[in-house]
């Protein structure tokens, strides 16, 4: 545990309210960071057991060859001199009743309000044979630094002519579109160092985020190199055999070189403790400071929150941080906080340096989060090849900016 928690806590002023935050990701770093800006004298503690944060957005650049994952990690630091205590430790349960968070060392931090921003489990269960130790052979890549260089080095040591089987699972799931840009740089890997080899895309939904887009790339930039079987051409992924190599659905089984199994996902374990994860295992929020609809004084950020119609991605978690925030600072103080639009954007890339988009806005509308009519705007299909060079450049802009603000 970090030294700034061995300070006793003793009752505060309205001003100096505790705050929990549980996850330093985009959302709740941000959150935290926001915080302390809008109100110095609260006192914060982000809760986080990682020294560095693995960014997931350009993470699959790492897999095309094209960035190194040590340009995908950010520490502490920035966060630690705005003010925030970094307890460098994991929650391992919440207490609503008393308003307390226990950390690994059994210590119990009290709280008045609590945010957590913890992301996403993977369900071991879910699939036949996929465990913890079988995702070290069939690496999911979906959470963590360590799978995606193992990932990573297991393409590397394939021989050229061997098949990459990417099992992907149905929605809910982080990052929606996030699968389908892996299979399109892990396609420009191959096209470039292993031009005999192939991925084979096997999908347990019919239909997802920019598809056209994605199957237009595959077309344009890979022909010959992608092939997808979606859920209703046998492509749901029931059980696998790591000693085999072999990923089974209900129809076939495939035999790969290399295999990138990302399972169904729910909300991280600590929700579910802080009970605020339903029966679906996600965690639903009202749209306005995103309290929880099961727990008051509990706030849930990010991947582990399932609005409707809107996506799990950086860019809302981010968008979330800033809002939780502001609104948090309003209630202390008595005020209503106000009612903000989100802006969602999700960049994918097709290729080193092209990239697709959609962007929509939403709005607070009787306890949901709505999509303003008209507000969605996605890269045209046929779009000049510079546009999606454009849209790249909007990207890493984006990226640097986020991160900055982030971590800087």
């Amino acid at each position: 545990m970090g030294a700034s928690l061995g300070a006793p806590f003793v009752a505060r002023a309205q001003t100096s309210s505790r705050i929990v935050i549980v996850g330093g990701g985009f959302a709740g770093t941000l959150c935290a960071r926001s915080l302390k800006r809008l109100d110095p004298k609260l006192s914060v503690t982000l809760i986080e057991p990682e020294k560095l944060f693995t960014a997931y957005p350009f993470s699959n650049d790492v897999l095309g060859g094209v960035r190194t994952l040590s340009q995908q990690q950010f520490g502490y630091d920035a966060v630690v001199k705005d003010g925030v205590a970094l307890a460098q430790t994991v929650a391992t349960a919440v207490d609503p009743a008393a308003k307390t968070v226990t950390v690994g060392d059994g210590t119990k931090l009290p709280y008045d309000k609590l945010v957590l921003a913890p992301g996403v489990d993977l369900i071991w269960t879910a699939l036949s044979g996929y465990t913890e130790a079988a995702s070290e052979k069939m690496p999911h890549a979906w959470k963590g630094g360590a799978q995606i260089a193992l990932l990573r080095r297991q393409l590397e040591a394939m021989e050229d002519g061997g098949t990459v089987g990417m099992a992907v699972s149905a929605n809910p799931t982080r990052c929606p579109p996030g699968a389908y840009e892996r299979a399109c740089l892990i396609a420009h890997y191959l096209k470039t160092k292993k031009p005999k080899s192939k991925l084979l895309l096997l999908d347990a939904k019919d239909q997802f985020s920019m598809q056209r887009l994605f199957e237009q790339a595959w077309t344009k930039l890979y022909a010959g190199i992608v092939e997808r079987v979606p859920l209703s051409q046998g492509g749901n992924v029931t059980s696998v055999d790591p000693s085999t190599m072999t990923l089974v659905t209900d129809f076939e089984k495939y035999k790969v070189a290399v295999a990138n199994v990302i399972p169904p996902q729910k909300a991280s374990a600590i929700a579910a403790s802080a009970g605020v994860a339903d029966r679906t295992g996600w965690c639903t929020v009202e749209p306005i400071a995103f309290e929880s609809t099961l727990q008051k004084d509990i706030h849930v950020l990010g991947d582990a929150t399932l609005i409707s119609g809107v996506s799990k991605s950086a860019f809302i978690a981010a968008a979330q941080g800033k809002v939780c925030a502001a609104a948090i600072v309003a209630r202390l103080a008595g005020r209503a906080p106000d009612e903000l639009q989100l802006t969602n954007t999700c960049y994918s890339f097709v290729a080193p340096g092209q990239a697709i988009r959609t962007t929509s806005v939403f709005r607070p509308d009787k306890g949901q989060l709505i999509e303003i009519p008209g507000s969605t705007n996605t890269t045209a299909l046929d779009a000049d090849a510079s546009v999606q060079v454009h849209e790249a450049g909007e990207a890493g802009r984006w990226f640097g900016t986020i991160t900055r603000e982030v971590f800087g």
